[in-house]
């Protein structure tokens, strides 16, 4: 089975080797049918490379590294 990849954008780089990305969806009401943003926060881990706020990153799934990453960074869009 494929891993997930995701888009993002970078929110905190302030911990060593992880960041946190901020990924946005569009989500579609059942009933009244709006379409509205939702966003989730993951903590990726990176080895090296310069990565800032506000930049566009993909992710990808990984097996678990510690308690709350289990996603890596694989290239800055």
């Amino acid at each position: 089975m494929p891993k997930k990849r995701l888009k993002g954008t970078i929110v905190s780089n302030k911990m060593q080797k992880t960041l946190v990305v901020k990924v946005e969806r569009v989500k579609e009401h059942p009933k009244y049918k709006r379409r509205y943003k939702i966003h989730k926060k993951y903590k990726a881990h990176y080895d090296e490379g310069e990565y800032n706020a506000g930049d566009k990153v993909m992710i990808e799934e990984c097996r678990p590294i510690s308690k709350d990453k289990r996603w890596r960074v694989i290239k800055k869009l």
